[in-house]
């Protein structure tokens, strides 16, 4: 079924916020769930402002980890590592809250990071509690809060772990080179996966694009930076430097594809789904999602490195400018970046792990996941990897227009 039109009022919302129509449609069928929040409906129009160093400091929350052994915790689904016989249950979580006393409150309510981001915008630029003390953000979201000043900065003597421990990659990023206003929490690869029971394997982003045998049978992802940074790969372009010329020219390659009938659609996690029952033959995938579905028993997925490149990204620790909780939620911060700690939450969720040490920690969970290179990346592999280039709000929004005309997400 072909996505009906919106009215004028809704288009003119998913022009001025950038958010997908399916965030949009979700947050009109909800009620205007979005607009009550104080989210991106309601900040139609009103572009957020930068604090200056001042207001970064009056909007710091009074810290009250002394006296309030709590914490609040958001985090995207499935991200943690949990009881092989009780998925509700988070032994990592269980330990900490036994070693320190501070009860976490853990949610798991960061589906997209636009959307998060219009849930809580208001609040935070107008120096209110958003009941947060840690908070999960790609590295592209991540890095417009931190230019806001949205966030406050951890103590690196409260977060000695982390400081030691952190992967030689993702130190001193150019949004955070002191090291103090994001933890990588985990991060990922996005390659290409196929079936090999329905389809030989799929090397370039221009055979997943344009080869025959798998024509409506592939999908892309609805991510733009994960999708187009891949097609920008494919034309010899830098994803770090895109311009809007090499953008449009990827989307031109992109809408090629979709006309002719190749990209059978663009999704979420849900691609597993397809590529498991070989619905799908191949699609440009997350390199956790594939993993897990390789170590099912029959699978024939795989994982493969684009000749061309991998784009590498990261979800990170961010404490929220208003939190009351920031001691605490350093000890989490210097809690997970514990090399065991870490193998034990790797060993489940099966991301890139962002710690040393965790590698030979994870031996003694499973050998077999300490020497895949998708989980702890050799040199061979993190020099394939690429990032997008770190976006404006107004460079986002302009690109995820054209995105979205595209992929009629």
């Amino acid at each position: 079924m072909r996505n009906p039109p919106l009215s004028p009022e809704a288009q003119a919302i998913l022009n001025a916020t950038g958010l997908s129509r399916r965030t949009l449609m979700r947050g009109l069928l909800a009620g205007g769930a979005l607009v009550a929040s104080g989210g991106a409906l309601a900040a139609c129009g009103t572009k957020p402002a930068k604090k200056t160093e001042s207001e970064k400091a009056a909007c710091v929350g009074a810290d009250a980890s002394a006296t309030e052994k709590k914490l609040s915790w958001s985090n995207w689904p499935l991200y943690i590592d949990v009881d092989a016989n009780d998925d509700k249950k988070r032994p990592s979580l269980d330990a900490f809250t036994a070693k320190t006393g501070i009860a976490v409150t853990y949610t798991e309510d960061v589906n997209d990071n636009n959307e998060f981001f219009g849930k809580v915008r208001n609040q935070l630029q107008a120096c209110q509690s958003i009941d947060r003390d840690v908070m999960v953000l790609t590295d592209w979201m991540a890095s417009r809060v931190v230019n806001l000043g949205w966030v406050q900065p951890f103590d690196p003597a409260k977060t000695p772990n982390f400081t030691k421990n952190v992967l030689p990659t993702l130190r001193n990023r150019p949004w955070d080179k002191a090291m103090t206003h994001a933890a990588p929490w985990q991060s990922g690869l996005t390659g290409i996966a196929y079936n090999g029971a329905v389809t030989k394997e799929v090397r370039t982003i221009d055979e997943l694009l344009t080869r025959p045998d798998l024509k409506g049978k592939v999908a892309v992802l609805t991510e733009m930076r994960d999708t187009v940074g891949l097609v920008l790969l494919s034309m010899g372009k830098d994803p770090a430097n895109v311009t809007d010329a090499d953008f449009d020219a990827a989307l031109e390659k992109l809408k090629k594809a979709v006309d002719s009938g190749q990209i059978r659609k663009f999704t979420g996690n849900d691609y597993k789904e397809d590529l498991a029952k070989g619905d799908l033959a191949a699609c440009i995938a997350w390199s956790g999602d594939v993993i897990q579905l390789a170590a099912e028993e029959g699978s024939k997925v795989a994982f493969v490195t684009p000749d061309e490149g991998l784009i590498v990204w990261s979800d990170n620790l961010l404490i929220p400018a208003p939190a009351t909780h920031k001691a605490n939620a350093e000890q989490l911060i210097d809690y997970y970046y514990d090399p065991a700690v870490a193998a034990q939450v790797a060993a489940t969720v099966n991301y890139i792990c962002p710690v040393q040490g965790a590698q030979d920690a994870m031996q003694k969970i499973n050998p077999d996941l300490a020497s895949n290179p998708l989980i702890f990346p050799d040199a061979a592999t993190l020099a394939k990897t690429h990032s997008f280039k770190a976006l404006t709000e107004d460079e986002d929004k302009k690109y995820a227009a054209k995105f979205e005309a595209v992929s009629g997400a």
